[in-house]
């Protein structure tokens, strides 16, 4: 997230539910600104990743080559062997470790290093496939039927049926023969604090059917945080030399160097992250995932953010995981490079393909949660000197991505000298924008011939809105913050408006969740200030509540296969697509109840109901002639 945020880490009841889950699974049972403007594992490990693509044009099927020149498959195949129990939705896990980085004990109690105060989050990213980050390996588990209507409104998805209708008009016209950008995907983000809810085997289960599973949101795409992000539970990274002390202006208590990194481990994470990860699989062997670092490991830094987020509210503890900025000597540079290679090697041996890396969360924001700050100079020569390089050598096939890129002016400044420099370039495949960025690419899409993705959905419920603001005919109403998050209906339609702009406005090709899952407190990791947000699905008292916005996120992703093409619309409020298989979608959202609500669409005007502040997928998929 970027200057908005808050959370809170460490919570003993909701530490002490993480070490049910981790004992459980390792038994192997089976920014501030403007909103409105500005565990179960797979059976068995995942097929190979299809390889380099030679490009052309047609749609690559699973596992084949890419749609562009320099793209690289999805993972390709299903998976293979027999891992463990994925009926049961509980990880077949690796013992019962406990993990570097001051994980809890049995007894709840926090390991060396303790654990940061009250906080809250900003938000997270997405990221967009540019040279092709992977092929379209399809979304995971049957597809839809090829003709489906459903609606929603105030948290009721239905399924319902249309009648065809003859006459000249309708609300919502699509074109077919008008097509914009290639869709890349829909998808959500792993992070320890919303996963660590799902407490039970049934939990994970119905949790990852909703997101991945075919009669759920069919998400396509996920990303996992590189060590800590501003929804871990504790600060961590994956090289750490010593444990999360408060900072301290002579900086003398700052961790020893690794530069061989031979504390390198990724054993919390298989613990904390990767048994929901490979539940998500179980359910969709065809995911992409992509990763992206909050922080480097404190060594490589110098500095540290004192001041809180805002000026009269300091940190609770100042962290040398919170800012401060990368150290730009070749040997700190040449050992980041290596770390994120082993990070990509070390989940390439547990299964789990990384399709593309961003070196850092919002590089110009500095942050009272694991955040570092990078200058134009350091981030261009990292990415073209160092991580492109590296990342080659190894002779893997993930691609890099620039962003999270929120902070208007800097952010974009950054872009442009990475985009200036040839070497650099050579290694971009991608480009990632959310918050201040988003609205600036929105009113000026970028022009790098890059895919761009949505690297964060807005997480709505702003701690900086005191009083509700008014939509406008270009911006969505926002209403005044509250606690605990609302969750409601406001916040679909909130979330309807950040979608259909960055798909018809600023033409991304990817669009990330930043919470999949959280409870209903939504508090994050920052130590100056309490940012309560919203989620897709919320647990609340050993349930799981789908929200409005998760069923806006499911109106696109369960009926737009990766690959679709952004059809154009006139007449209504929607967004369009037609899938690779010939199918066509229409995503339509009405402010007022409609018996006869009529969407034009591939030869067939189809009528049906609708209702107020309501919304409908129509899938048709024509005849062939």
């Amino acid at each position: 997230m970027s200057h908005r945020n808050p959370r809170q880490l460490g919570h003993p009841v909701r530490r002490a539910l993480a070490w049910t889950l981790l004992t459980a699974v390792a038994c192997g049972s089976s920014r501030e600104g403007n909103p409105a403007t500005g565990g179960s594992s797979a059976a068995g490990q995942s097929g190979g990743a299809g390889g380099e693509g030679p490009g052309g044009a047609g749609t690559p099927a699973s596992g084949g080559s890419g749609t562009s020149a320099g793209s690289v498959n999805g993972p390709g195949g299903a998976p293979t062997g027999s891992g463990g129990n994925g009926a049961s939705g509980v990880a077949a896990g690796a013992g019962g470790r406990t993990g570097s980085g001051g994980l809890t004990s049995a007894a709840g109690k926090p390991s060396s290093g303790g654990t940061i105060g009250n906080a809250g989050k900003g938000q997270a990213g997405a990221i967009q496939g540019v040279a092709g980050i992977a092929s379209y390996a399809g979304a995971g588990g049957s597809s839809p039927p090829a003709n489906a209507l459903v609606t929603s409104a105030n948290g009721i998805w239905t399924s319902a049926s249309w009648t065809e209708t003859t006459g000249d008009t309708a609300d919502v016209t699509v074109n077919d023969t008008v097509e914009a950008q290639t869709w890349e995907g829909f998808g959500g983000a792993f992070h320890e604090m919303g996963f660590n809810l799902l407490t039970t085997s049934a939990l994970v289960d119905e949790a990852m059917s909703l997101l991945f599973g075919a009669e759920g949101a069919r998400f396509s795409l996920a990303r996992i945080p590189i060590g800590a992000s501003d929804y871990s539970l504790e600060r961590y990274t994956l090289d750490d030399t010593g444990s999360d002390v408060t900072a301290d202006s002579s900086e003398s208590n700052r961790p020893p160097p690794d530069l061989a990194l031979t504390n390198f481990s990724i054993e919390r994470d298989e613990q904390t992250l990767i048994p929901y990860i490979k539940a998500a699989l179980a359910k969709n062997p065809n995911v992409r995932f992509w990763a992206a670092a909050w922080t480097p490991p404190v060594w490589m830094k110098s500095g540290y953010k004192s001041g809180g987020t805002i000026s009269d509210t300091p940190a609770h503890k100042p962290s040398y995981f919170d800012g401060g900025t990368i150290k730009r000597d070749v040997s700190t540079l040449r050992a980041y490079a290596e770390y994120m290679v082993k990070f990509v090697q070390a989940y390439q041996a547990e299964g789990i393909t990384i399709a593309a890396i961003a070196p850092q969360d919002e590089p110009t924001f500095e942050q009272n949660y694991p955040s570092c700050l990078w200058d134009q100079a350091t981030y261009t020569a990292y990415v073209g000197q160092y991580l492109g390089p590296a990342l080659a050598s190894a002779n893997l096939g993930t691609k890099i991505m620039v962003g999270f890129l929120a902070n208007q002016q800097p952010d974009l400044d950054l872009l442009t000298a990475v985009m200036a420099d040839p070497a650099a370039r050579n290694f971009v495949a991608s480009i990632g924008v959310e918050w201040d960025v988003l609205n600036r690419v929105e009113a000026s899409p970028l022009a790098y011939g890059v895919p761009v993705w949505v690297t964060e959905h807005k997480c709505g419920n702003y701690p900086f809105v005191a009083a509700p603001i008014k939509g406008t005919a270009t911006t969505p109403p926002i209403p005044a913050y509250a606690e605990p998050p609302p969750n409601d209906q406001a916040y679909g339609v909130e979330t309807w408006w950040y979608i259909r702009d960055s798909i018809t406005k600023a033409k991304v090709t990817a669009y990330t969740f930043p919470h999949m899952v959280l409870d209903s407190l939504g508090l994050g990791n920052d130590t100056s200030r309490e940012w309560e947000q919203n989620s897709l699905l919320v647990v609340d008292g050993g349930k799981l509540i789908a929200t409005q916005a998760y069923y806006v996120a499911r109106h696109f992703s369960q009926f737009v296969d990766p690959g679709a093409k952004v059809l154009a619309t006139s007449g209504g409020d929607a967004v369009a697509f037609k899938n690779p298989d010939g199918s066509l979608v229409a995503v339509v959202f009405s402010s007022a109840a409609k018996s006869d609500y009529t969407v034009a669409i591939g030869g067939k005007r189809l009528t049906f109901a609708i209702p107020a502040e309501g919304w409908a997928t129509v899938k048709y998929k024509p005849q062939a002639s």
